[in-house]
């Protein structure tokens, strides 16, 4: 696959993705939500990706939405008709929700490393992820209301799941700041790193242990949670049970079993 805004980079069995516009503080263009979608779709397909690194070059993760994208949406929805019109903007609005939620609806596990900026679409897209480090220095927040609009693709609907109702209507409400270490204090984030060369390191020998598993399991571990974190408990069991009663007898398990047996490392196929 090639890229103008993003960068994919494959080693050993973890898919690098990183964020590639650095003189723009990787703000989010139409052509990098695109590309963060194909991406990320891309890693989904590829047996040999195992697990994900979502990361950003240069000062900062990302600056949210590009302006000139903004000023541009305008143009890109005019028609005579009103109903048109409108139709055409909720139809743009929904693909970039469908570009956010590539990230959750990629099976393979995917770490957002955060450092410097990440707001606005930024944090609508590491709200997708499923697991967020951030390296000191690393700013948090939700600014759609300081441009005078509704956050619209996910933010509002993911981060009160993470940081809890108060927390995440105080965020949403007021555009403020949240530093690193307070956002590892509300579980915005899992660990906080000193700096951005320690977060992709952590990031990338976390990804490496979960590349290590059963790919069976890890992704069959990604689905049930997703599944059961939008139903009940009795839900979530229900499709639990038909999960495993028709993915439990694999091959994976006779090697996870064997090695223990052995006192060796497992090693699963692709």
């Amino acid at each position: 696959m090639s890229y103008d805004t993003i960068t994919v980079e494959v080693r050993q069995q973890v898919a690098h993705v990183a964020l590639n516009r650095p003189d723009k503080a990787n703000s989010l263009n139409e052509a990098m939500w695109q590309e963060l979608q194909q991406a990320m779709e891309w890693c989904d397909a590829q047996p040999q990706v195992r697990a994900v690194v979502l990361s950003g070059n240069g000062k900062h993760f990302c600056a949210g939405i590009d302006l000139a994208m903004l000023m541009n949406m305008q143009r890109a929805i005019e028609d005579s008709c009103e109903a048109r019109k409108r139709d055409k903007l909720r139809r743009l609005i929904v693909g970039l929700q469908a570009n956010v939620s590539s990230l959750e609806l990629c099976r393979k596990p995917v770490i957002a490393a955060i450092h410097g900026a990440c707001v606005g679409g930024a944090l609508d897209i590491v709200l997708a992820a499923d697991i967020r480090l951030a390296a000191e220095g690393a700013v948090f927040s939700v600014r759609e209301v300081d441009v005078g609009m509704v956050a619209d693709v996910g933010s509002l609907q993911r981060l009160a799941r993470v940081v809890g109702e108060g927390n995440a209507r105080e965020l949403a409400l007021t555009a403020r700041d949240v530093p690193a270490d307070e956002a590892r204090a509300m579980q915005l984030v899992n660990r906080v790193l000193p700096d951005r060369e320690a977060l992709l390191q952590a990031a990338e020998a976390m990804a490496l242990q979960i590349a290590a598993k059963s790919p069976l399991a890890v992704q069959g571990t990604k689905e049930v949670l997703n599944y059961s974190r939008d139903h009940s408990v009795a839900e979530g069991l229900n499709y639990v049970a038909t999960w495993n009663a028709a993915m439990l007898m694999s091959e994976d398990i006779q090697v996870a079993v064997m090695a223990a047996v052995s006192g060796e490392r497992p090693v699963f196929r692709d």
